[in-house]
């Protein structure tokens, strides 16, 4: 799925690259949520927030989307400020 309304231009290839993972995730749920926090925030993501943001889309999707709609709570191990940002950003989001 892409739904980007965020042109890559601009953005270093890392960035892109972390931009095109959030849109083709593969559940569309995960496509959404990630994707719509990836065009807000890819541009302005610190390079330790960039790290944490790729750790974070290294976690398979049927794991992380319980995490993120609160289903499950959230191990220590992967908490961090860009999974903070997520949530807080995922909260505010309509479909």
């Amino acid at each position: 799925m892409t739904g980007t309304k965020r042109s890559s231009e601009g953005l270093d290839a890392h960035r892109r690259k972390l931009l095109f993972r959030s849109w083709h995730r593969g559940m569309r749920e995960m496509d959404l949520i990630l994707g719509t926090f990836a065009d807000a925030e890819i541009g302005t993501l610190t390079a330790d927030e960039i790290d944490q943001y790729e750790r974070l889309l290294d976690i398979v999707d049927t794991e992380f989307l319980p995490l993120v709609t609160g289903e499950r709570p959230v191990p220590a191990e992967i908490d961090c400020a860009v999974l903070q940002k997520i949530l807080a950003s995922r909260r505010t989001m309509t479909f």
